[in-house]
Formats: C-alpha cells, structure tokens, sequence
C-alpha cells in the first residue's frame, strides 16, 4: 500500500487538514470526468442513465461505512455545508413546525466544535434561538453529567464532533446518543474527522444527523454528506432552493466524479480501517517516544487514550508553534485547525482545554496518513528536535536535546 505514492519531501504530516488523494479513488473517478459525463438529473438518455447509477453505487458506500440506509445520504459540498444544513435545517424546521408538547429552541455544544459549527449556532442566537457552551476538561473531553445537567425540557438538538481536527479527542457518542434519544432530543455529529478512522454506527450510537467530508478520508476536495435519518424522522428546512435534487434536501447538480470518488474512498476505509488504525497508532507512539526522549517537557495536549490513531498535538517548551514550524521547512506541520490558520491568536481550542496563551501558542498538530511511513516519523522527529534545539539557543533559554 505505501509504495503507491511514497513521501517525497517535505514529509506530509498535516493530514488532519487534508488526505492526498489514494490513487485507486483517482482511478474510479476518471470515466465520469471522460466517459461518462452526464447530468445525472438527466433522464432521457444512457449519460444521465449511467452518471445516477454512479452516484446511486457511492451512495450505498458511504452508507455502509456508518451502518446508514442509502436513502439517508445527501450529498453536499463538504461536511462546513452539512454542518450548517444539520443546524440551520433542524432549527428552523422546529420554529415552523413546533411540537405539541411545547416549543424547542435550545441547542447544546462544546466551547472547542469546529470553527463552522460555532458560527452556525452564533447565527441562531442571533434568530432567538438560545444555545449552551459546555466546557470540556483538561483532556478536552466533556463530562457527561455537566452534559446531561444542560438539557432541558426545550433542547432541540445537540452536536458534538466525534473526534476533533486539532487534538484528536474521540468523544462518547454512544453515551451521549442514549441521553438525547431518551428524551427526544435530536443529535448531531461532525464527523469529518473521524470518519473512516474510527468505527462510527448510526444506529447503535443514536446518531440523528452526522457530517462527513471526502477530502479527510483521501478522497477528493468538493464532497461531503449529511446522513439525515428516516426512522425516526428527522425534518430540514432546505438552505438551498432549486430543482430539488436529493429529495428536496439539497438542490443543485450533483457533481459525479467527486461523488464517486467519495463512495470508492469510504469502501477502502471500511475494507481496511482495522490494520490502518494498528499502524497508524504504533507510527504515533514512535513518532511521540522519539520526540519526548529528544525534548524533555514536552508535553501532549488531549487525552491520550480516547483519540484518533494518527493524531498528535504536542506543546514544545521554550519555542513557539510559527517559529518552529518554519525552522522546520523539511516537514509540512501545522499549529491547528486549517480553517482558522491564519488567526495569530493562540487556540481557543487549546485555551479550552485551560492551556496558558504561552503554552498553547508552543503547540504543533502532527497528522499521520495512509502514507506515512516509520522514516517519515523518525526523519520528522530529529527534525523537530534539532529545530527546537536551536531555537532555544537562539532565544537563550538553551538547548534540552
């Protein structure tokens, strides 16, 4: 599996920002690019034909991967618009349509969500809607008796990222889930990142709502789904007016090759999840032993045991997150979420987790790959260290190494 596209420098380490494409989704896209072009809404001829048979195939994929029934996936742009369909959608479907037993307008979340999903609940505050941010603990999960304290008899929905873009943190969905379908409140997940890393069942986990994105799972950039669940129904408010394609959930052209693409990404992710998560964790491990023998006082932000297999985000005393990312120009790294990266102010994920400004500013996120193999770690290693090394001599405070 590694042989098909080995690293070349700079090492990719980022891969919680984004997968390379895996060339055998590259190869089940081509023909709808060439080949097969058609509308799929278009009815009267064998293009339109074979382009809905596609798209009908990657549907049934990405369903698999979650345990989903196939006619509960929309297929959206990426999981920032699923995210904000799931909000938006079930919220203002509540105000129109309010329940006999009583009006819902609260929703639940956790102060360190996605930048995407913070902002969709701060548009709904601004509709009236009223939303509660819970703290999460220094690990950066949230405590499940705060969580069930902060439901009430007007709670809506809540959403909860399954595991998190910067630190990694897996959190209980299934606890959750039992909470929120016992008293009739809808759940939803981004599950951007943890989709095809970490086993994810809608039905077992009460899972109402869950966003998925494709270029996560090395599938391409431009694609991502709402799993919307049928029984019990969920009802959305469409964002989008139009021709009403994916039952009047989401209009608009769906694009083929992406779609397909994403459905041929989420079987290889269902075929080989198990031993990838195997490696991946033991790459981790080697890469966090390496680092931590090379920079005493490192210390490793999150929970350590509940997180993703290739996922490390670790604060380096005595540097800061620009400068060491730029002494080390052999290795792609980043400080944190992709979407917020050119904020210069320290993580407010990190800084909910109760990190001083200083040591959260210290904090690089490494994301291990489908590619990355035992050199990429071991070269990244030395590299961070010996950077680190001179950084220290250089600012005075001398070298640990």
């Amino acid at each position: 599996m590694n042989d098909i596209t080995p690293n070349t420098l700079p090492i990719y380490l980022d891969n919680q920002a984004s997968t390379p494409v895996d060339p055998r989704v590259i190869e089940a896209m081509m023909p709808y690019f060439t080949i097969d072009y058609g509308n799929p809404s278009s009815e009267s001829h064998v293009y339109g034909h074979r382009a809905r048979t596609a798209i009908d195939a990657a549907r049934e994929q990405v369903a698999a991967l979650i345990h989903a029934d196939p006619r509960e996936i929309i297929f959206t742009s990426g999981a920032t618009e699923a995210n904000n369909l799931a909000l938006k959608g079930a919220a203002h479907f509540a105000r129109e349509h309010p329940p006999a037993s009583g009006a819902r307008d609260h929703i639940v979340t956790l102060q360190t969500e996605h930048k995407c999903v913070l902002e969709s609940c701060a548009a709904l505050e601004r509709e009236g809607f009223r939303v509660t941010y819970l703290p999460v603990a220094e690990n950066g999960l949230v405590s499940l008796a705060a969580f069930e304290a902060a439901l009430t008899e007007r709670t809506l929905i809540v959403t909860v990222m399954a595991a998190h873009n910067e630190i990694g943190v897996i959190q209980p969905l299934a606890e959750i889930g039992a909470l929120c379908r016992s008293r009739g409140i809808l759940l939803h997940t981004d599950a951007a990142q943890a989709l095809g890393k970490i086993p994810l069942d809608v039905e077992a986990m009460k899972i109402d709502l869950m966003s998925m994105s494709g270029h996560k799972l090395y599938g391409p950039k431009g694609v991502g789904a709402l799993y919307v669940r049928r029984r019990p129904r969920v009802r959305l408010v469409p964002l989008i007016d139009g021709g009403g394609q994916e039952r009047g959930v989401r209009s608009g052209t769906l694009p083929t090759p992406l779609c397909v693409g994403f459905g041929k990404a989420c079987a290889l992710a269902a075929a080989e999840m198990g031993d990838e998560a195997k490696r991946l964790k033991s790459l981790r491990e080697r890469l966090r032993a390496n680092l931590a023998e090379r920079m005493p006082g490192l210390i490793v932000n999150g929970d350590l045991d509940h997180r993703l297999p290739g996922s490390l985000n670790v604060s380096v005393p005595g540097t800061t997150a620009p400068d060491l990312i730029e002494a080390c120009a052999s290795i792609a790294i980043s400080t944190g979420s992709a979407c917020t990266s050119a904020s210069v102010e320290p993580s407010y994920v990190l800084r909910a987790l109760g990190l001083s400004d200083e040591r959260a500013n210290a904090s690089i996120r490494l994301g291990l790959g489908r590619f990355t193999k035992e050199a990429d770690v071991d070269f990244a290693a030395d590299a961070i260290a010996s950077a680190a090394a001179r950084l220290r001599v250089k600012s005075g405070k001398g070298a640990t190494t």
